[in-house]
């Protein structure tokens, strides 16, 4: 259904300030190593840095405004929304190395959306990523665009640039900053997913960036199945008419072949990521359904697929055909797509057939979302019941399987395995994922534990659902490998999320052990088991720990405290609590005393109050107790004026602490 991150790309997005939200717990990231800053770009020297314009707009030094210092760079004389700054990172990009490109942006005049890309060119290819996607910035405040950026393969050309939705208005730049965290080596001392499961094929949506270096050695272990994510869609495989290129995709499959993965097709038909051309004319008019519009689309459509799936032979065994055609609220239940709207139903039939005579060997799939929705289901189950009434090969039926961590229930996901079972259609999981968000307006800072502890339980319950009707189900594939390449990042808003197995530095999150072993799922859960619809098997056991009474005399401890990120008037700050003493602690109060004026508006992991500059945090229900050489941590959004100095003394439970 949906595209990934474009090719070699994750998106996370941090609009200052951070709107409030509401947080139990997260999971931290305070042991995580220092970032290596690669590109510092503050023009504080007076010169433009190395940036240069994409075509002929004008960069020049400026000190009309400035994000941090006195300096920034104005871009001015900007003659398309995709001209603006850009800066070489050829010699300075590894491949495979996972870069965080932050920038600081802000309008001239008016307003626009702004995000942040990457050209790359091989030989006269040019490709386009997106690393930040559209964002609000006006000429009232600067806005900090920070994404993730892997090359996955060797280019001749690298830049990093920043464009606009709609406008050519002028633009400053401040406060460019590249880096990365050293990577940490995959778990091999875990089981393998694929060596748990061996009910069906468990596969991952994947991109070039997902086949080097560590994230292939992560693929390699776990996975048995891939499924190109963008690069065997039309505009990959045929961007103009009977010119078929497959740069993106070979390489792809080459990594299957090499570590004996299946290989799923996706996809041939879809609405979306379709070229203009398709739907036009041979004399640049608009197609609108006369009879020779129809001729022309199905001999482009059966043309395309004998091309494509042919190039690919035996290689690919299941190829989802075609790809969301259902619309619930139509009468008849289907998608007014421009396929649907000049062929009717005779693109879909013409695909299979197609399919079938160029792949005969491959498994032929229909694939849409939502089809544990009622009505949704229904409307598919009667499409393909009369297709295969009239000798459509359709061979399965695909489900995407996009969800939250409350959506949907267990109940209505089997009704929706039990519905296909009598059409004798094979069934497949396409794009599995499990959202932290269960709404477009929330928006986490860090993944709170408590959504990292629901999200385990789905996929414990979803996985158990599955391979209970193993006789149905032949095939489950996860919508990307790691958190730190997934389409919901910028889908439906843009904010970080953390839906898949793997976490962002590709460790092994609660979520993998409640496919591989839900016993070791995380026992920081909260003292109730979570609220979801998804009717957990068990109710998790919980561990908890007082949330009074904290114990008094405590011999050694440590504090570090970090501001993770800052903004006008706001900031983030992280703090570690080390318990160095020689008996575990059993309930615990952090107390200390801002000195610059810092407010704390919210904080996860713990209960907060403030008395002018006094804070003290008290242990939540989950993390009251510290082993001994054990540790707990807790973070909150604070405000501040002027500065944001860290605070010189900790206390806990009464006793001083060292500062680290």
């Amino acid at each position: 259904m949906r595209a990934l991150a474009r090719l070699a790309v994750t998106t996370v997005l941090v609009a200052a300030p951070i709107a409030a939200v509401t947080v139990t717990t997260v999971a931290s990231a305070a042991d995580d190593p220092a970032p290596i800053t690669v590109v510092t770009s503050t023009f504080e020297d007076g010169t433009v840095q190395g940036w240069t314009g994409r075509n002929a707009e004008t960069l020049a030094n400026s000190t009309t405004v400035a994000h941090g210092g006195t300096h920034s760079l104005s871009v001015t004389g900007r003659t398309a929304t995709w001209n603006g700054p850009s800066l070489d990172v050829l010699g300075t990009f590894v491949k495979g190395t996972s870069y965080t490109i932050s920038a600081w942006v802000r309008m001239a005049d008016g307003s626009d959306n702004a995000r942040i890309s990457v050209e790359r060119r091989s030989g006269d290819t040019a490709s386009y990523d997106t690393v930040v996607g559209n964002t609000a910035v006006t000429n009232g405040n600067w806005v900090n665009l920070v994404g993730h950026y892997t090359l996955a393969a060797d280019v001749d050309f690298l830049h990093v640039y920043v464009e606009t939705a709609s406008t050519t208005g002028s633009l400053y730049l401040d406060d460019v900053a590249i880096s990365y965290v050293p990577a940490l080596p995959i778990q091999t001392d875990i089981p393998s997913v694929k060596d748990v499961v061996t009910n069906f094929p468990v596969g991952a949506a994947i991109t070039g960036a997902e086949t080097v270096t560590l994230h292939g050695d992560l693929l390699a272990k776990h996975f048995n199945s891939v499924t190109p994510g963008n690069a065997l869609k039309w505009d990959a495989t045929e961007p103009t008419e009977n010119t078929f290129t497959y740069t993106q995709a070979d390489p792809l499959i080459a990594f299957a072949k090499a570590h004996n993965m299946k290989v799923r097709g996706h996809t041939l038909v879809w609405h979306n990521q379709t070229p203009s051309w398709v739907f036009t004319r041979a004399d640049g008019t608009t197609m609108t359904g006369t009879a020779d519009d129809k001729t022309l689309l199905l001999s482009r459509l059966s043309n395309h697929i004998r091309n494509v799936a042919a190039h690919y032979g035996t290689t690919i065994g299941t190829w989802d055909v075609v790809n969301e055609v259902i619309d619930e609220s139509q009468s008849d239940g289907m998608r007014r797509s421009t396929w649907y709207n000049v062929t009717g139903l005779d693109y879909i039939r013409t695909a299979f057939r197609v399919a079938r005579e160029v792949a005969p060997t491959a498994k032929l799939c229909i694939n849409d979302y939502n089809t544990n929705v009622a009505a949704k289901r229904d409307a598919l189950y009667n499409l393909v019941a009369s297709l295969k009434a009239e000798g459509v090969p359709i061979d399965c039926v695909g489900h995407q399987m996009h969800i939250n961590v409350s959506w949907p229930s267990i109940g209505d996901t089997e009704a929706m395995i039990q519905k296909f079972v009598p059409l004798g259609v094979e069934q497949q999981i396409t794009e599995m994922d499990v959202s932290i968000y269960t709404n477009s307006g929330e928006n986490f800072p860090t993944p709170p534990a408590d959504r990292l502890l629901q999200q385990a339980y789905v996929y414990r319950d979803m996985f158990a659902l599955f391979r209970k009707y193993a006789s149905a189900i032949t095939s489950v594939t996860l919508w990307g490998l790691a958190d730190d390449n997934t389409w919901l990042d910028t889908y439906p808003v843009s904010r970080k999320d953390a839906p898949l197995l793997f976490d962002t530095r590709l460790q092994a999150k609660s979520a993998y052990w409640g496919v591989v072993d839900p016993t070791k799922i995380s026992t920081t859960s909260p003292t109730t088991s979570p609220t979801t619809t998804t009717s957990p098997t068990t109710s998790p056991t919980t561990t908890t720990s007082p949330t009074t009474s904290p114990t008094s005399g405590t011999t050694s401890c440590s504090v570090t405290y970090r501001v993770t990120g800052s903004w006008p008037g706001g900031f983030q700050g992280d703090v570690k609590i080390a318990n160095a003493g020689p008996a575990a602690i059993s309930g615990w109060k952090l107390a200390w005393s801002f000195t610059g004026g810092q407010t704390i508006a919210q904080l996860w992991n713990g209960s907060v109050s403030q008395s002018g500059a006094a804070v003290t945090v008290t242990n939540a229900s989950w993390n009251g107790s510290i082993a001994a050489g054990g540790s707990q941590s807790f973070g909150f959004l604070g405000g501040w004026t002027g500065s944001n100095p860290v605070p010189a003394a900790f206390t806990l439970n009464g006793t001083a602490c060292t500062v680290l």
